[in-house]
């Protein structure tokens, strides 16, 4: 006996609009991918995730769907999807923040490594920052979060009903301003340690000119910031639980019921 598999229209349009706002936001979520962008493996995830929200896919009116407004639809759940994906990225981009203000201070600026997210030359602190980042992201549970975030938003905003509003560009922007404070939180101690140091070495020097303190200044202070960033990164799985915790707040605040 022969059964045929028959889908539907609406069905087949639930699904693309579902797929755009996944696919929009696994763009900026950090997962550890060798390649930016959405590569094969955020691809295969945008699709499994789209698949597991079935239960949440709407019911899309076929006779209304012209080719423009499909094409509406896309954009807006695209838009919406780049949106959640923008704000759950600045998790990332405050400690790459803090780590490129520190590189540049510590010394560190002129060693270069390839970064593995863009095959590019990039410092050594920004680039070891970001891949502790990612992994805090996944330990913590935080990809269960943005999962259900896409659940949830489904049912606030159906697909193809959301239109962007003027209080998620000011909270989106209220996000981007906290990835300096952020930033500057985690590098401030040792900025602090290193701008003292700097003073010393100048003290000394002026004491004492037959020493040239400056040969010596760069390997103290890379030195030091070595020491110091033991200390903090003991105190940043704290902040960065913290800063995730605004960032989901303010995620639920504009996307979900």
């Amino acid at each position: 006996m022969h059964t045929d598999l028959t889908i539907s229209t609406s069905t087949l349009l639930a699904f693309l609009l579902v797929l755009a706002r996944v696919s929009g936001a696994f763009v900026f979520v950090p997962l550890p991918t060798k390649d930016a962008g959405p590569s094969i493996a955020r691809i295969v995830l945008a699709l499994a995730v789209t698949i597991s929200l079935f239960p949440r896919w709407p019911s899309v009116p076929v006779r209304d769907a012209g080719p423009g407004l499909l094409l509406f639809w896309v954009i807006s759940e695209a838009a919406l999807g780049a949106a959640i994906g923008l704000m759950v990225s600045f998790l990332t981009e405050a400690m790459t923040f803090g780590a490129q203000i520190l590189g540049l201070q510590a010394g560190y600026g002129y060693a270069s490594i390839v970064d593995p997210t863009t095959q590019a030359d990039s410092e050594v602190l920004p680039v070891i920052t970001q891949l502790t980042a990612g992994l805090l992201f996944f330990t913590m549970g935080l990809d269960r979060f943005v999962i259900r975030a896409f659940a949830e938003s489904l049912d606030r905003y159906p697909a193809g009903t959301f239109v962007f509003k003027a209080d998620l560009v000011t909270q989106v922007v209220n996000l981007a301003g906290s990835v300096f404070s952020v930033g500057l939180r985690l590098a401030f101690p040792i900025l602090g340690l290193l701008f003292m140091t700097d003073i010393a070495l100048a003290l000394v020097g002026r004491i004492n000119s037959q020493l040239h303190m400056s040969m010596h200044a760069f390997p103290v202070k890379m030195l030091m910031t070595l020491v110091m960033l033991g200390a903090v990164l003991a105190v940043s799985p704290q902040l960065y639980q913290a800063y995730a915790a605004e960032v989901f707040k303010a995620l639920h605040h504009s996307f979900l019921p």
